[in-house]
């Protein structure tokens, strides 16, 4: 099924999100837009098929939103981001629902939660 729905974060600024998501997470940017070359940013992130908007424009939305993503494996990801320099503000950990999760903030401190599937 082709994603229906797309979280969408605001950020206060492109070149330190872009750094993040995409150097960090290893995301990558599908698109950018601006309505003038001085106007604030509106883009497209993706991972595996997963997509985010962020955005500059302060009337979007506010700093401080959420977005869940499901991984195979949650504990491999948190080790391939931390070599690259990002760190959970919870590491993973099981849930009493049955998965395993972490989770990360975004420069403008947004929460990234990450999660793969436990044993039932």
């Amino acid at each position: 099924m082709k994603q229906q729905v797309f979280p969408q974060l605001r950020m206060t600024a492109w070149d330190r999100t872009r750094e993040f998501y995409v150097d960090g997470l290893r995301f990558k940017v599908d698109w950018e837009h601006r309505f003038k070359p001085d106007s604030p940013l509106f883009a497209q992130v993706s991972s595996e098929g997963l997509s985010l908007f962020l955005t500059e424009h302060a009337d979007d939305c506010e700093v401080g939103g959420a977005a869940y993503f499901v991984v195979d494996d949650v504990d491999a990801f948190s080790s391939e981001i931390s070599s690259r320099g990002i760190e959970a503000a919870q590491p993973p950990r099981d849930t009493p629902w049955g998965s395993r999760e972490m989770k990360v903030k975004d420069p403008d401190g947004n929460s990234l939660r990450f999660a793969s599937p436990g044993e039932r």
